[in-house]
């Protein structure tokens, strides 16, 4: 994981509430020096990545509100496509896996999230 003393900023986009409280805090004990922000909706999310170069990491719910995971996720990596964007939902069929890959995600973590899973996949875009 990054231990310089510059700080990552990842952007957790997730419309529950606990949930983005609890991967907040999962994220935060494996590195303190990790900014997260939160966007409630994929129309919040991708103003936010294109107005703040600072963000690193997206972790994006796919079923929101608004504006799903997949269309921000389109949206965003026209602007940014060198941003790593990891797909978080409950929903693991095999048309998931494919329409995540067509739609510009980087990878996919399944909920309820493995903590040791998350950890290696920060490593992995953080370093």
């Amino acid at each position: 994981m990054n231990t310089e003393s510059k700080k990552s900023t990842i952007l957790i986009v997730e419309d529950d509430e606990s949930s983005f409280l609890l991967l907040k805090y999962h994220i935060q004990d494996l590195n303190d020096k990790i900014e997260v922000l939160h966007a409630l909706d994929g129309e919040i999310a991708v103003d936010i990545c294109n107005t703040n170069p600072n963000i690193n990491l997206v972790l994006m719910d796919i079923n929101m509100p608004k504006m799903d995971g997949h269309e921000a996720t389109r949206l965003i990596s026209k602007k940014r496509p060198d941003l790593p964007i990891i797909y978080q939902t409950a929903y693991t069929f095999e048309d998931n896996f494919l329409e995540a890959a067509s739609s510009g995600g980087s990878n996919f973590l399944t909920k309820p999230i493995d903590i040791d899973t998350l950890g290696l996949v920060i490593a992995r875009y953080l370093t």
